[in-house]
């Protein structure tokens, strides 16, 4: 018996060695893989422009007090692929760039902001070329900005204007027996509308017919310029689907050429002057990042303008690259303004709000900022509601034509069971010292004077947003509530009505911020900064770490885990919601 034991002994051991070996070699593989690397780019070469996994604009900054590897600085979001190729254009050894059947992540205002890269890029005398099996209507939005634009044979461009879906839930509500209690302010707050109704009302079908338009408006222009054809023509090809196979891609001018990809390829060859035979020499934007000679092109100047990034849906507590929380955006926005190297901030917002606290808590900081140092505001494929809220109070703000703002409006969701608890057989009461004292039940339907404070909250919020508004752009609380009640805008609109002061990039904003801050010879530090966990580090990168929500996305896919998250989001709501109705993708 005893020589079992010992035998189990070893064997548990043994498995146990095998087991923590394992995993400190995948560890140690994850942190030399995640380590910076400098590529050789050879001459005559051309950037493949792959942005399959470019999501967010700011990749972040991570540290660990405990253990200094853990430290890094990500080069993997679109700023940094924006400023790749900027450096492109004087790197004599770059003479083009490439899209290869090129998929997106990126939203509507950062498409913009890379064709206008891509046409600086050509500018300069150099060419971008692309190619493509199929285009869907967003990677061939990007792809029409190239000199030459490929098509497969058997392939096609999807491209017939764009479109908005709304899902309603207020059957699904009654038949379930999960009830969502609505207070709102704002006759175009829409978020909570599903919940009310069966059909779209119509405050939210002028909002977004108008919205919709304005953006497709700024699409097709540059789709017109690009292809040297007239809007009217763009138009006419979405309306009657005319680029629906190769050739009536070609015919109405979407497209240059039909081939397969190695036509494409010896396209780029003859481009480059060299032979059909010959490699073509090729490095990956998110490579070419990382290269020395980028970084001693970037980094110049003594003085410095701030970049702080909110991106992601504003909640309370730290924050992450997804989420804008108080925590992270305090200390970023402190640490800004108390560094005497840094001339001014630029608080750049991609964001469709969240909380109302968390938003005026940044709204806050924004302010003690402003007493020290200009802030300048660049808003990106969002800054709406709680995003709108964070950027008002700016000495300035720049917008895309398509970046989707305003939304100035306020709801609270309580969620309600009920229905359902009366259906399954289960029952509640309660024994209260106050009339008040039980606040609100889950299981209990909602009290009128309940529903009343809540109101009376959701006003006072609004109140407030309305005047936090008229201060920043020097407007009366009339003006502002008269653009307000919920309703959203595209950059292009809010321009006109006076939330916006001008269309312009990211980098307008950081030159503009230089000069109110009287700075000439500038370089450019991003915040915030992240802590950085074992657990964050090995998350999607191990089988056995991968989050709850990653593995779900794997198994429903990504069209159904945005439904699955939305309703799970509106569960979660607690307290005034300064929040976005709806999300626009280009499809």
């Amino acid at each position: 018996m005893q020589f079992l034991k010992n035998v189990l002994a070893t064997i548990v051991g043994l498995f146990l060695f095998c087991f923590i070996l394992f995993f400190f070699v995948v560890l140690i593989g994850i942190i030399a893989g995640g380590s910076e690397k400098t590529v050789q780019v050879k001459e005559n070469s051309v950037i493949e422009l792959d942005i399959a996994e470019v999501k967010n604009d700011y990749a972040g900054k991570f540290y660990n007090d405990e253990f200094a590897f853990l430290n890094d600085e990500p080069k993997d979001g679109l700023v940094n692929v924006l400023k790749a190729i900027n450096a492109a254009k004087k790197d004599t050894k770059i003479k083009g760039i490439t899209l290869t059947n090129t998929t997106s992540q990126l939203g509507m205002a950062q498409t913009k902001a890379l064709r206008r890269k891509l046409e600086e890029f050509k500018q300069s005398g150099k060419f971008v070329v692309a190619y493509a099996d199929t285009y869907t209507q967003a990677d061939y939005y990007l792809s029409s900005v190239a000199d030459t634009v490929y098509l497969n044979p058997v392939g096609e461009v999807e491209f017939k204007g764009l479109s908005s879906e709304v899902m309603f839930f207020k059957d699904f509500q009654e038949k379930s027996g999960i009830k969502f209690e609505v207070i709102r302010h704002g006759k175009y707050k829409s978020a909570v509308e599903p919940f009310l109704s069966n059909e779209m009302s119509p405050e939210n079908r002028e909002q977004l017919t108008v919205l919709l338009n304005t953006v497709w408006s700024s699409m097709a222009a540059d789709i017109a310029k690009s292809r040297k054809i007239t809007v009217e023509s763009v138009n006419s090809i979405a309306e009657n689907l005319s680029a629906r196979t190769p050739e009536l891609a070609k015919a109405s001018k979407l497209i240059d050429k039909i081939g397969y990809v190695d036509e494409f390829e010896n396209g780029i060859r003859k481009a480059l002057k060299i032979k059909k035979d010959e490699e073509i020499n090729s490095v990956d934007i998110l490579d070419y990042v990382q290269t020395a000679e980028l970084s001693d092109l970037l980094n110049s100047g003594t003085d410095k303008i701030a970049v702080v990034y909110a991106q992601g849906e504003i909640m309370g507590g730290e924050g992450d690259l997804t989420v804008v929380g108080e925590g992270a955006m305090r200390e970023a926005l402190k640490e800004a303004r108390e560094d005497k190297d840094v001339k001014a901030v630029v608080l750049r917002v991609d964001s469709p709000g969240g909380n109302a606290l968390t938003s005026e808590l940044i709204w806050r900081e924004i302010e003690l900022t402003k007493k020290k140092k200009p802030v300048v505001v660049s808003m990106g494929n969002v800054a709406a509601s709680g995003g709108y809220y964070i950027s008002c109070n700016a000495s300035r703000i720049f917008a895309e034509p398509n970046t989707i703002t305003g939304s100035i409006g306020v709801f609270g969701v309580l969620p309600n069971l009920t229905q359902l608890s009366d259906k399954v057989g289960i029952h509640t009461e309660q024994v209260n010292t106050h009339s008040n004292a039980s606040g609100y039940s889950l299981f209990t339907p909602l009290q009128d004077n309940t529903r009343a404070v809540v109101q009376e909250g959701v006003e006072k919020i609004y109140t407030t947003f309305v005047s936090r508004v008229a201060t920043g752009r020097k407007m009366t609380p009339e003006q502002v509530d008269a653009i307000g009640q919920g309703r959203v805008w595209a950059g292009a609109d809010a321009v006109k009505i006076g939330l916006v002061d001008e269309l312009g990039s990211l980098d307008d904003a950081i030159k503009y911020a230089a000069k109110l801050g009287k700075a000439k010879d500038y370089s450019i530090e991003d915040y915030p900064e992240y802590e950085m966990t074992f657990e964050k580090l090995l998350s999607g990168k191990m089988p056995f770490a991968q989050s709850k929500e990653e593995f779900i996305k794997e198994e429903v896919g990504e069209e159904n885990y945005r439904i699955i998250e939305r309703m799970r989001r509106a569960s979660q709501l607690r307290g005034p919601q300064l929040i976005l109705p709806y999300e626009i993708n280009i499809r």
